[in-house]
């Protein structure tokens, strides 16, 4: 073991793995589970942020609306409850993908974006939701003068769509964050930032009650069936009966085998510091509290937390089977390297900060990298999934399409490719958990060894995995 690795996990010698945004607020009751046989016109299966979007805009369209939200175990208890929640416009996970994926569309999708955006920023003051929300842009920093093409590929595409946004040389990019391998940036200071999504969503819960959504947790989708009556969902303690149903969960968790031949659950990792001191945060600057990503091949993302914390995340990775809670994982050793890239980017913090928080969970990685939709049961049951970024709000764009699909409303959202079609199938174990071995290795040191790994990364581009994006 290296001295640098022994300083790691003495930063990690007190750390909690467990997700701060959770970790950091009182303890809450639970919604009583379902004890008893039930009917209801919408069954949303899923108490993150899809289906609790998926709730409140079925109550806000139709207050008569008999609506119905299952959830396996507490709300937020997955994904909803640990992403870096650095708010973004864009619904396809990035202007890049977004070309990539849907090049005729893309103009329509950032309109639609801004607009989803808009009616997110309405609904957290209409319901009065204190979620530490912060305006502060998103910024794609270059690590050194490699990364500044795809700066400035950013910057165009910025401009291209209509973002207000600025491009910053090395001086620019440093005054606005202190880090010395920061060579460049481009700035979208409209309408992204950052928000505090345990706080985000427990207000949407509160919300969705409100509005008179019947929530139940501890309440975990057992199966379904098409009966006369409708689909019948099986749950520990009674059946409810729907005339539809949003499966608005992980693929996972989300009850039909087919679902998970395209998504697969790829882990993400975060490390939170304990608070800066006013000190502290003058040798890093970061007066706009941009939330900020890189150019690293696995690229790093950063944000501060309302007490300053910095938040740092995104080394990947795979366990066979999509196992989603692995011990491993509730260890100092995955947070060693990330830990080693957090004190690359601040070296003026690296003898003086700790971790109070690390932890990991899986993203519901597709070729598309951005929210798709399943239908089942001649269209009454439909998934909503797949967000691989950008979630915290993507998913309110991703629930409103996803019931007008279920409705059968013909909205133009619903005639654009991204509703009516779905992403490649993912190959099966165990060909699936070698390929993400070598993936993932190769990811981790294509920056500084390249070779094969370069050859390697390319291929599994473009077979659709945009791992670099």
């Amino acid at each position: 073991m290296t001295e640098t690795d022994q300083q790691v996990l003495q930063a990690l010698q007190n750390t909690r793995f467990t997700t701060y945004w959770l970790d950091s607020l009182d303890a809450v009751g639970d919604e009583a589970a379902l004890e008893r046989d039930i009917d209801c016109d919408l069954l949303v299966v899923g108490g993150g942020f899809c289906g609790l979007w998926a709730a409140l805009q079925a109550k806000q369209q139709n207050p008569e609306r008999d609506v119905v939200l299952i959830e396996a175990k507490s709300v937020a208890n997955g994904a909803s409850g640990r992403p870096a929640a650095i708010m973004s416009t864009s619904v396809m996970h990035g202007i890049d993908n977004t070309e990539r994926i849907f090049p005729e569309d893309v103009t329509e999708l950032e309109r639609l974006g801004r607009e989803n955006m808009d009616a997110f920023k309405q609904t957290i003051e209409r319901f009065q939701i204190d979620s530490d929300l912060e305006w502060g842009g998103e910024m794609k920093v270059s690590i050194g003068d490699e990364g500044l093409p795809t700066v400035e590929e950013d910057y165009q595409l910025y401009l291209k769509y209509g973002h207000d946004a600025v491009k910053l040389d090395k001086a620019g990019v440093q005054a606005e964050i202190n880090s010395p391998i920061f060579h460049g940036g481009a700035w979208s200071k409209q309408r992204s930032g950052t928000v505090h999504p345990g706080k985000l969503v427990r207000g949407l819960k509160r919300a969705a009650l409100e509005l008179g959504v019947h929530l139940y947790e501890n309440t975990p989708h057992l199966g379904n069936r098409r009966t006369a009556a409708g689909i019948v969902v099986a749950t520990p303690g009674a059946s409810i009966t729907a005339n539809k149903v949003l499966l608005a969960t992980n693929a996972w968790a989300a009850g039909h085998r087919h679902i998970s031949r395209r998504v697969a659950a790829i882990r993400d990792r975060i490390v939170v510091s304990e608070p800066l001191s006013e000190a502290q945060m003058q040798k890093i600057g970061w007066h706009h509290r941009q939330g900020i990503y890189d150019t690293r091949t696995q690229l790093n993302y950063m944000r501060l937390t309302a007490d300053n914390r910095i938040l740092f995340g995104g080394r990947l990775g795979y366990f066979f089977g999509n196992n989603t809670d692995p011990a491993h994982d509730k260890t100092p050793q995955p947070y060693i390297r990330l830990v080693k890239s957090f004190y690359r980017t601040f070296p003026q913090l690296a003898d003086e900060i700790r971790f109070s928080h690390a932890w990991s969970g899986p993203i519901g990685l597709t070729t598309r990298m951005a929210v798709h939709y399943q239908k089942y049961h001649d269209g009454d049951m439909v998934y909503a999934g797949g967000y691989s970024g950008f979630g915290v709000t993507a998913s309110r764009f991703g629930a409103r399409i996803g019931l007008a699909i279920l409705d059968k409303v013909d909205i133009p959202e619903t005639r654009m490719q991204f509703a009516q079609t779905v992403p490649d199938y993912i190959p099966p174990e165990p060909f699936r958990w070698l390929g993400a071995q070598i993936t993932m290795y190769a990811l981790d040191t294509l920056d500084e060894k390249g070779g094969w790994r370069k050859l390697w990364v390319s291929m599994v581009q473009k077979m659709g995995f945009p791992i670099t994006l």
